[in-house]
């Protein structure tokens, strides 16, 4: 389980320079208990394996918390923003191999950031059909509006297969197996 209780923020403030400060949630939503899965948990083993092999350590203390697990060559707290500008050279490098293919249509990967990560996760949650109080509790969000106005890009194949499944529903309903309507059977 991943107890969520505390944020990290970034501030870049001119006359107090750049640093990071722990606080709570925004809302009492935002505090949550999380299910880790399994690739999640395998993840945070294999980047402590890394570190490990690697000799990094955290090497900072932000309002009196240390051993944060996503940190930088120098054991600094590993910012957003450093990450956003990974991602754009990845998916730039990624881009120019394919164009360099010379094919008539590349895929080519769209720019995302971190957050998009977040967006993305949570359409995969309600393509699998997992309960909306349960995405919205994830999120940690307190108004379900903004689980739902925000974060659920519905797919046209969702929407479809929830259409197929309903249209089945409806089709056992109205007919009990025998091959007659229900209507049928009363006259």
């Amino acid at each position: 389980m991943i107890e969520v209780n505390h944020t990290l923020v970034y501030y870049n403030h001119a006359e107090n320079g750049c640093y990071f400060s722990i606080h709570t949630p925004k809302t009492e939503a935002g505090k949550r208990v999380i299910p880790m899965l399994d690739g999640v948990k395998a993840a945070f083993l294999e980047e402590k394996r890394y570190q490990e092999m690697n000799g990094l350590t955290c090497k900072v203390f932000v309002d009196g918390y240390t051993d944060f697990i996503f940190i930088n060559r120098f054991g600094n707290v590993q910012h957003q923003g450093t990450l956003n500008k990974a991602l754009r050279r990845i998916i730039r490098d990624c881009n120019d191999i394919q164009l360099a293919k010379n094919v008539k249509s590349p895929v080519l990967l769209p720019r995302f950031s971190c957050h998009s990560l977040r967006h993305t996760f949570t359409t995969r949650l309600v393509e699998a059909g997992v309960n909306l109080k349960v995405v919205q509790d994830t999120l940690g969000h307190k108004d379900f509006s903004t689980t739902m106005d925000i974060y659920t890009d519905v797919t046209k194949e969702l929407k479809k297969r929830e259409f197929d499944n309903l249209q089945e529903k409806m089709n056992r309903k109205q007919y009990k197996g025998n091959g007659k309507r229900r209507d049928e059977e009363e006259s």
